[in-house]
């Protein structure tokens, strides 16, 4: 799989030293068949017409290629993107009229702690300046520049992922710890630069997220980013209070469960969650959208085949380094043998062979600049797959955030279910009694006031359920669309980078096979 943050392809480079390439010069003498100062000799007999060799001089000037280029077909249809200064990563919607939002992340600052921290070298951390330019009217200003850690960038994606359930929000970077120990700093820090410059190029091209007030404050500096809301959610839910002693707020049920503070939920899904897959007893509500998990399995089988086209893209630029690599390291040793032969010639003809020599040294030499440059477009077009092996990790999570809201609806119809057979069976062993039981009266009323909170509390949870499927279908009808283009574009500069070259190369080795063709006339 084509690794993922830090993200795309390494680009190829040739092992050969490219130092060594740029210093390659021959003696003049194999300009000509005569060196300087050397003894007349007689022809060889074995001699042959004397084709014509260029300077070998010209062994690294730029190839005829040079003044060919490639562009990526992609690129035709993101030139307002780059403009802005965005990346065109996978679902960015291209139609954004003439509103702009330019992010750029630069000058890592390695600051101080200001708490101090209990990890053996980590009273330290780094901060990036952020900034923005853009014209949308959410912000309050065209120009922004505001020092964020990485920190703060955590703390965006968790109020994203609480704000806009449903969405295919992109992935931020990983915390990558234990890179951080092991790589050299300087590289660490960069590759973490880079990789947040990608993210908030990501948000910023989402058509929803960009408008958002958390990434505007985000952006503006014009206020610290507060973490997600630490109260009870599961308590909430049932209506009661918090366990800090705070009001109860039932619109909590729109947040999924939270792990290490909403234990008491978590438990009474999770033992929903068994019942619906073992208990042997019919969900009080199943999910019936035949639509949407036909088009679940679909993209989960997408997500496999992406994989694997994703592997052998991998292996298809090995492979074109390997090339490029045994092709430079043959221009190498076809010079040196070069040098070797002009040096004992003794003959004239020996010298013309040592030319021809030349010719094909300078030849290797140039296809193997040519792989290279193949391969580093190869590596930009074919980098898409794996942006959307990212893509599909957050439509993964969109889907998860359906599922989380739906078994919160399954498990309140459960309680609302459970909560009306004790009121039924409490009024029932009431009535046998002659004037009523007080007691159960009273705790029949109590009931009735739960039933009312969680029923209420079930609505709530229905319509933040619409709301996420709304947001999926949405979304998935923006996938569709913006995968077709961007996979188009993809094959077409793929294919035109693969054929352009292939020409160039042709062209170089034909030119040999010119100079040469001598050999075959007897």
């Amino acid at each position: 799989m084509m690794g993922y943050e830090n993200q795309g392809y390494e680009v190829a480079h040739l092992y050969t030293s490219q130092d060594q390439m740029a210093s390659i010069l021959l003696d003049d003498d194999l300009q000509s068949p005569q060196s300087n100062g050397s003894k007349s000799t007689p022809d060889d007999p074995l001699s042959s017409p004397n084709p014509n060799p260029n300077s070998i001089n010209t062994i690294l000037e730029p190839p005829s290629y040079a003044e060919a280029v490639f562009r990526s077909f992609d690129l035709d249809s993101v030139d307002s993107a780059d403009i802005n200064g965005q990346d065109h990563s996978a679902l960015a919607t291209p139609s954004f009229q003439s509103y702009y939002l330019k992010i750029s992340v630069s000058d890592p600052l390695k600051e101080v702690e200001p708490s101090g921290s209990i990890v053996p070298g980590g009273g330290h951390y780094f901060s990036y300046l952020i900034t923005t330019f853009t014209n949308m009217p959410e912000f309050n200003g065209t120009e922004f520049n505001v020092r964020r850690r990485f920190k703060d960038v955590v703390a965006l994606s968790d109020r994203l992922a609480e704000s806009y359930r449903g969405f295919f929000i992109p992935l931020r970077p990983d915390k990558s710890v234990v890179e951080s120990q092991v790589m050299q700093k300087n590289e660490f820090v960069e590759q973490r630069r880079a990789a947040l410059e990608k993210y908030l190029r990501r948000l910023a091209v989402h058509p929803v997220i960009r408008r958002s007030e958390e990434l505007r404050v985000f952006l503006e500096g014009s206020d610290k980013m507060q973490l997600m809301r630490t109260t009870d959610v599961a308590s909430k839910v049932l209506g009661v209070k918090s366990v800090d002693g705070g009001a109860a707020d039932i619109s909590e049920v729109t947040q999924p469960a939270k792990g290490g503070r909403d234990y008491f939920r978590i438990f009474k899904e999770l033992k929903q969650s068994v019942a619906n897959d073992w208990g042997g007893v019919k969900p009080p509500v199943v999910e019936d959208d035949k639509e949407f998990l036909e088009r679940k399995e679909q993209l989960q089988e997408f997500e496999q085949q992406l994989s694997n086209v994703s592997q052998q893209a991998e292996s298809l630029v090995k492979a074109q380094q390997d090339i490029g690599e045994t092709m430079g390291q043959m221009g190498l040793a076809f010079v040196k043998l070069t040098k070797f032969e002009t040096e004992e010639a003794i003959y004239d003809s020996q010298r013309a062979r040592a030319a021809d020599t030349k010719n094909v040294a300078t030849a290797a030499v140039k296809a193997s600049r040519l792989y290279r440059e193949l391969n580093s477009q190869t590596v930009k077009h074919l980098d898409k797959l794996h942006e959307y092996l990212g893509v599909m990790l957050a439509v993964n999570n969109a889907f998860s955030d359906r599922s989380s809201a739906f078994l919160t609806v399954q498990t309140l119809l459960s309680d609302l279910s459970s909560l009306n057979s004790r009121i039924e069976k409490l009024e029932a062993a009431s009535s046998k009694i002659f004037g009523g039981d007080s007691s159960r009266i009273r705790k029949i009323e109590e009931l009735r006031e739960t039933v009312r909170v969680t029923e209420d509390a079930k609505n709530r949870a229905v319509r933040e359920y619409e709301r996420i499927k709304e947001n999926n279908k949405n979304e998935l009808e923006r996938l569709d669309k913006e995968k077709h283009d961007d996979f188009l574009n993809m094959l077409k500069g793929f294919v035109v980078n693969q054929a352009g070259y292939a020409e160039k190369m042709a062209n170089v080795w034909e030119t040999v096979a010119e100079e040469t063709s001598g050999y075959v006339k007897k």
